[in-house]
C-alpha cells in the first residue's frame, strides 16, 4: 500500500514539468523578449528621428469626447507646437468613427483652440479593452489590464520618442519605458485609486463603484479590502515609472504622492480654463433673481427675461451624480415660493461620449418626470462652444455635484461667466477654487441634496450688492487656472526632456 507521501509525489512528477517551463518562461523568456522587444523600438525609433525631429506621442483614446481632459490634451499640444517646432505631435484615439478633420474639427468648435501645424492620427481599433462594462467584476484591474492591450497596439503601430499619457492609463507606463525605450511622462486628472475609496468601501458606503450588495456583505466587503489594497499596490508601482508626472490640483496631487511615492518628480499644472474669454461675457442682471421671478410676466418676451437659470456644466458620466442635482431641485421647490419656482429652469450642458452615456441622460429625463421637475430642467447634449457661452451668459447659478471632483473645470468657467457656484465640499472645489469665508467669500459649497436647495435658496435671496460682490471674488480668483498659466507650467515641466534631446 502506497504511503500518503507517494501519493503526493505523483502529482508533483506530473506537473514539475509544467512548473519548470512556466519558471524559465518568467526568468528566461519573458526578460529577452523585453530585450529583443526594445532593440526593436530603438532601431525603429531611429529611423523615424531625422534632422533633430522628436516625436511627441498623447494617449487618449477618446480624444473627441469633448471633456476637460481633452481641453487639456489641445492645449497642450499647441503649447508644444509654439515653443518647439522641431516637434511632431501623434495622437493615439480610438476614435474609429471620426476623421482626422473632424476631431480637429471639434476642437476648434468646443474649446476654440486651432493648432498652429498638422499632426497626426494612430487610430486604435482594440478601445473596448477600457471599457468599463467589458468588466462587470474586478472593474479597475480589468481595464487597467487592458490598457495594456490597448498600449501594445499603440506601441506596436508608432514608436514616439516621448510617451505622454493625457488620460490616466498608467498601466500603459512601464510598457512604453521598459519595451519600448521610451521617455515616459503622464498627466493625472484622477487617481485611478485613491484612500478615499477604499475608506468608503470598509464604511460600508454605497456608491456608483461600490455595489449595494458589497457594501451590506462583511464578507463581500473584506474582499473589496483585500483586491483594492492590492491594486493599490500595483498602481503605485507603475505610476513610479513615469519619469515625470503632472497633477491637476492639490488633492490629486496629495492621494499621488500617497500612492507613487514620487514627490520629487511631481508637478501641480492647473488644467486650462478658458476663464479670459469667460470673463468678457456680461454679468446677469444686478436685481435680485427673487425680485426678477416675483414680477408678472405678461408677455413671451418678459417671461424670458425673468427666468432664473441653473447652470450645470459636465460630461454626462456617473460620477458627475446628476441625480443629486436633480433631487436638489426637487428639495428646493419646498424652499421658494411658487412664482419663484415656475420660472427656476435647471439646464445640463455636456458631452456625450457613447450610448451608455445617452441611455444615462435618458433615465435622468425618467427620474424628472417621477420628480415633476420635466418643465424646470433642460438637457443640452454636444453642444458648441458659441451655445456653452450663451448658456453661462443667460445663467444666474452654476451647480456641480460630483464627489471628489479631481479639479473642476466647470466649476471654474461658470466662476469666470459670473455665475454663483455651488460646488461639492470636497476635491478640487474645496481645495483649490471656493472660498467660503466671509469677506473672501466666491462661491458656496454643499454635500447633499438639501444642503445644495439651501444654498440655491439663499443664493436667491442675496442682495443684488451681495451677488456683484461674489461674483467679482469669483472672477478676481480664477486667473490662476487661465490657458496662459498652463501653458507655463506644462512646458516648464515639460523642459527637461527637450534640453536632454537638443544636448543628444
Amino acid at each position: 500500500m502506497m504511503s500518503l507521501c507517494s501519493w503526493m509525489l505523483i502529482p508533483l512528477k506530473l506537473f514539475l514539468p509544467a512548473i519548470i517551463a512556466v519558471l524559465l518562461i518568467l526568468i528566461v523568456g519573458l526578460p529577452s523578449l523585453i530585450i529583443a522587444s526594445r532593440y526593436y523600438c530603438r532601431k525603429k525609433r531611429e529611423s523615424l528621428s531625422k534632422d533633430g525631429v522628436l516625436h511627441v506621442g498623447f494617449f487618449h483614446p477618446y480624444c473627441n469626447a469633448g471633456g476637460g481632459g481633452e481641453r487639456v490634451l489641445w492645449c497642450a499640444i499647441k503649447a508644444l507646437q509654439v515653443r518647439h517646432t522641431h516637434v511632431k505631435i501623434v495622437v493615439y484615439t480610438g476614435d474609429l468613427d471620426a476623421s482626422p478633420e473632424e476631431i480637429l474639427k471639434r476642437a476648434e468648435k468646443r474649446f476654440n483652440i486651432k493648432l498652429i501645424d498638422p499632426i497626426q492620427f494612430v487610430y486604435l481599433r482594440r478601445r473596448r479593452w477600457v471599457e468599463a462594462d467589458m468588466y462587470p467584476y474586478f472593474t479597475l484591474l480589468g481595464q487597467s489590464l487592458g490598457s495594456i492591450v490597448l498600449g501594445t497596439e499603440a506601441l506596436t503601430a508608432f514608436i514616439p520618442d516621448l510617451y505622454v499619457d493625457t488620460m490616466g492609463y498608467a498601466f500603459t507606463l512601464p510598457l512604453f519605458k521598459f519595451v519600448g525605450g521610451c521617455n515616459v511622462a503622464c498627466y493625472v486628472h484622477y487617481p485611478t485609486i485613491t484612500g478615499d475609496m477604499l475608506r468608503r468601501v470598509s464604511g460600508h458606503v454605497i456608491a456608483h463603484n461600490n455595489r449595494p450588495y458589497v457594501a451590506r456583505s462583511p464578507f463581500l466587503t473584506a474582499g473589496k479590502l483585500l483586491y483594492y489594497r492590492l491594486f493599490a499596490w500595483l498602481y503605485g508601482w507603475v505610476g513610479r515609472c513615469s519619469d515625470m508626472v503632472m497633477v491637476n490640483s492639490s488633492w490629486t496631487e496629495d492621494h499621488i504622492n500617497e500612492l507613487w511615492l514620487c514627490s520629487l518628480k511631481t508637478h501641480r499644472v492647473y488644467p486650462p480654463c478658458d476663464v479670459e474669454d469667460m470673463k468678457k461675457l456680461l454679468l446677469s442682471s444686478e436685481n435680485s433673481a427673487e425680485q426678477q421671478a416675483s414680477l408678472k410676466s405678461k408677455t413671451d418676451s418678459k417671461k424670458a427675461r425673468n427666468l432664473i437659470k441653473i447652470v450645470s456644466v459636465g460630461q454626462f458620466r456617473p460620477e458627475k451624480d446628476h441625480p443629486l442635482q436633480l433631487r436638489a431641485m426637487y428639495e428646493l421647490r419646498q424652499l421658494v415660493p411658487e412664482n419663484v419656482w415656475d420660472n427656476i429652469m435647471l439646464v445640463f450642458v455636456g458631452s456625450c461620449r457613447n450610448r451608455e452615456d445617452q441611455d444615462r441622460i435618458k433615465d435622468m429625463q425618467d427620474l424628472c418626470k417621477h420628480l415633476s421637475l420635466e418643465n424646470n430642467v433642460q438637457f443640452k447634449v454636444n453642444v458648441s462652444y458659441d451655445e456653452l457661452k450663451k448658456e453661462l451668459q443667460e445663467g444666474t447659478i452654476g451647480l456641480h455635484a460630483m464627489w471628489n471632483e479631481h479639479f473642476g473645470i466647470g466649476v471654474v468657467e461658470c466662476m469666470a461667466a459670473g455665475l454663483i457656484m455651488v460646488a461639492h465640499r470636497s476635491g478640487g472645489p474645496l481645495m483649490d477654487i471656493i472660498m467660503e469665508s466671509e469677506g473672501s467669500r466666491n462661491g458656496f459649497l454643499a454635500e447633499d441634496e438639501t444642503e445644495y436647495a439651501q444654498a440655491i435658496a439663499t443664493i436667491l435671496k442675496l442682495s443684488s450688492q451681495t451677488r456683484k460682490q461674489i461674483q467679482d471674488a469669483a472672477r478676481a480668483s480664477v486667473d490662476r487656472f487661465s490657458v496662459e498659466e498652463f501653458e507655463k507650467g506644462f512646458l516648464r515641466a515639460m523642459d527637461p526632456f527637450f534640453r536632454t534631446h537638443s544636448e543628444t
